[in-house]
């Protein structure tokens, strides 16, 4: 904090007196102890050693770490975010079990949004000062409409959003592809699969806003490169109805369609094209599709007509982590679904988890020394997935998707159709992306 003091006057300066000097003296501490203020908030809060002689601060007591999530349990991703709360729920009842972290009890405070950015900002405010990490922030609107806080405060955040605009920050971390990347996946799986020749026309549904956005940068240049061409459909998160989209793209001519969107606007898109008799592939990522899908009329669509592309793989996946996972899963939350979220949620909150014991290790849990003991990992590996380089603030996590197929008899609705792999042209997107 910058304290402004006027300029003395020329006049002579009155004799001190021991009264006179006492209120200086007070003065001079109020401002040192202002400024100390100022320069704590800036740090991420006040900070200071535990008994146990690690240095603590926001968040993190002699006895407790608290975790914040906020997330969406009442728009159009509160399937998902359920399935993240309970999974990472479950993380910090099995952690607090085996004796917690650094001696602490785990909490997480959860807080809802309802997707609704101006609730996040509010729930931010509120839950900031009492947290030291955020395994968990669902939507990239939201987390766009944070950034400045989040880095402001040292937040290590792992956002439940995949956009290329959230990365090049220090306290921000995007685990495994980011939308772009998946999309190039989705055009490099359709060629590869000769459901795609050169000079076809690919449709491709998005979101407004940086989810779709990004995702369309992804396809139009692997479109590009292959010689085809996109022909995009804008939507809005509260468009559930695609009829005229996809009556657009048949008039388009696609061959097949992309869709980066909600679960909603997936199930839609299959259904209306395949009663329309555009029958073609269609390829969403993770966010698109939700295993509830296959008990709506769109299920026999969706099961002959989509691909997933995904850095995680399927929970139905023969992975020993993903299996143990989802038998611990099903054990805590007898009848719900264990979807893509749950893995999702629970592969962040280990990771979290990860980075909270090395920092401890290196005797601080502030929050700043939370964030660089993340960022010195090169190569995580929950076992839930493929691993992740944290090191590179400006680059993604991961470079690898699985493509997964809907499947109402497999685990979680999706079945593994290939293992992670490095999508073809990649690294010259992301060089030339710079």
């Amino acid at each position: 904090m910058n304290v402004t003091h006027p300029r003395p006057r020329a006049a002579r300066t009155p004799a001190r007196t021991p009264a006179r000097t006492a209120a200086l003296a007070a003065a001079l501490a109020a401002v040192l102890l202002a400024g100390t203020a100022c320069s704590s908030k800036a740090d991420g809060g006040s900070t200071g050693d535990a008994a146990d002689g690690v240095r603590t601060g926001p968040g993190v007591g002699e006895k407790t770490i608290r975790l914040g999530a906020l997330t969406d349990l009442t728009g159009p991703y509160a399937t998902l975010g359920k399935s993240i709360v309970q999974a990472q729920q479950m993380w910090a009842d099995e952690t607090n079990a085996a004796g917690g972290i650094c001696g602490r009890r785990v909490e997480i405070v959860v807080k809802d949004h309802g997707y609704d950015v101006q609730k996040a900002v509010t729930a931010y405010a509120d839950i900031a000062p009492d947290v030291v990490a955020l395994p968990q922030v669902i939507g990239s609107p939201v987390v766009s409409a944070l950034l400045d806080d989040i880095e402001r405060d040292h937040m290590l955040t792992f956002p439940q959003a995949w956009a290329a605009s959230l990365l090049g920050r220090d306290s921000v971390q995007v685990l495994g592809t980011t939308y772009d990347i998946d999309m190039i996946a989705a055009v490099d799986f359709l060629t590869r699969t000769k459901k795609l020749a050169k000079g076809d026309t690919i449709g491709h549904v998005y979101f407004e806003g940086d989810y779709g956005a990004n995702a369309l940068e992804g396809s139009e240049w692997a479109a590009e490169q292959a010689g085809m061409k996109i022909a995009g459909q804008k939507i809005k998160a509260t468009d559930t109805d695609l009829t005229a989209q996809v009556a657009a793209l048949s008039k388009a001519g696609a061959k097949a369609i992309l869709i980066s969107a909600g679960p909603a606007q997936t199930a839609s898109l299959a259904g209306v094209a395949a009663a329309r008799g555009l029958k073609v592939p269609i390829v969403t990522s993770a966010p698109g599709y939700a295993p509830q899908l296959l008990k709506t009329p769109a299920a026999a669509a969706l099961e002959a007509m989509v691909h997933v592309v995904s850095a995680a793989p399927a929970v139905s996946s023969d992975l020993p982590g993903v299996k143990k996972m989802a038998a611990s899963y099903q054990k805590a939350y007898p009848g719900e679904p264990v979807d893509s979220g749950v893995l999702s949620g629970y592969n962040a909150a280990q990771l979290i988890g990860t980075d909270l014991k090395k920092a401890c290790q290196g005797g601080s849990l502030a929050r700043q020394d939370v964030v660089k003991a993340h960022r010195s990992q090169k190569d995580a590996d929950t076992g839930l997935g493929t691993p992740q380089d944290f090191t590179y603030v400006t680059a993604p996590a991961s470079r690898s998707t699985y493509v997964l197929k809907p499947d109402a008899k497999a685990l979680g609705g999706l079945a593994g159709v290939e293992d992670a792999h490095e999508p073809a042209g990649v690294d010259a997107y992301l060089a030339g992306r710079g």
